[in-house]
């Protein structure tokens, strides 16, 4: 068996590794997650705060996040409604990984459209 068929390898589809992987691979969970990573927020600061994301697609990210356990959505009965999204303590564990991406991000950023100017093959 070589390495890459072994029980729990992160490719297979059933492995939860590989669940964990495409959720903070979906193009705005990474966002949504360093922003909230400041403190609670509300739908409109969040929309506010990530250029380029509409309402509906942040109600799903969040939605998402929420329903595996990174983000706690918490309403409080107030006049008129007030809710806000938090990390949960799961969503936080994420926090090193994306400032080290974020920094991978800054340092090689310019490299990536220097390629893409120059017509590098996909």
């Amino acid at each position: 068996m070589s390495d890459f068929n072994k029980p729990g390898d992160v490719f297979l589809a059933d492995c939860p590794a590989r669940l964990a992987v495409e959720i903070i691979a979906d193009k705005w969970s990474v966002v949504v997650i360093y922003a909230l990573s400041k403190g609670p927020r509300r739908h409109g600061e969040l929309v506010e705060l990530i250029g380029g994301i509409s309402r509906k697609m942040l109600t799903q990210t969040l939605r998402r996040l929420a329903g595996h356990g990174l983000v706690d959505r918490r309403a409080y009965a107030e006049v008129p409604p007030r809710v806000e999204y938090r990390l949960t303590a799961l969503g936080t564990t994420l926090i090193p990984a994306i400032e080290l991406l974020t920094s991978w991000a800054e340092h090689n950023g310019t490299a990536i459209l220097d390629a893409v100017e120059a017509g590098l093959p996909a």
